[in-house]
């Protein structure tokens, strides 16, 4: 029986649970439809309680291959007028909705978005004419409690260490999330995403407040994995 998408999204489902993000970067053999549906399934069975997935492609491959699966997608895109690229535009929420997400990602934090959008209008036109749960990729506390404000549902460290004003700090967030789960409404989803390289550092993230964690290169990133075991051999060996 395929599950509702409430149950999916219900607090005893996604409790201390763990989400896979399954994702390959631009020109990488792993970065196919069905690639990435396997790993999402593999993901799945094994007891993760959802997947993070990027581009439409990607969501609606996963989405016909695993029904009842918890997705949350986003779709990276790229302007030269804005540093923001995690489902910038409102023309992006509605094809991650469309393909098939529970929930969409979006960059929740203060920088200027491409073509002048909005945040707040993007967030308000996502909750009214979609009906979409949404998470909040953000920074820091102030940028999480704002996105919350707004109407995000969820709130991720996502981007905690990627953002002009925290380049010079390393992932993964775990000083952000007691002062948020402190401030956050309770109905607000907290997840720790970002720099969770091992199982001991995601229980940390529970302990520390989150709700959820979202894991990905340590587990899905050949690419990235692969590559970072051949620098340090080399670097041995010279």
């Amino acid at each position: 029986m395929v599950a509702s998408s409430a149950n999916r999204l219900s607090r005893d489902h996604l409790q201390h649970g763990l989400i896979v993000s399954v994702q390959a970067p631009e020109g990488s053999a792993m970065r196919h439809p069905d690639v990435i549906a396997a790993m999402a399934e593999a993901s799945l069975r094994n007891g993760a309680i959802g997947v993070r997935l990027e581009s439409p492609e990607h969501i609606g491959a996963v989405r016909e291959r695993c029904p009842d699966a918890l997705i949350v997608g986003l779709w990276k895109r790229s302007f030269p007028d804005s540093s923001v690229y995690i489902t910038p535009r409102w023309e992006d929420i509605r094809a991650v909705w469309a393909a098939g997400a529970d929930v969409i990602a979006l960059d929740a934090t203060a920088r200027t978005r491409p073509s002048g959008q909005v945040l707040e209008q993007l967030i308000q036109r996502a909750k009214t004419e979609l009906g979409a749960a949404l998470m909040a990729d953000i920074d820091s506390v102030e940028n999480g409690l704002k996105a919350a404000t707004l109407g995000c549902d969820w709130v991720g460290t996502t981007l905690f260490g990627y953002t002009e004003d925290t380049a010079q700090l390393s992932p993964p967030a775990i000083d952000l999330l007691r002062p948020l789960r402190q401030q956050l409404p309770a109905s607000t989803l907290l997840v720790c995403e970002g720099g969770i390289a091992s199982a001991v550092t995601a229980a940390d993230a529970i302990h520390g407040g989150a709700d959820a964690v979202v894991v990905g290169t340590a587990i899905t990133g050949v690419d990235l994995q692969v590559a970072a075991y051949c620098r340090h051999l080399k670097r041995q060996t010279e």
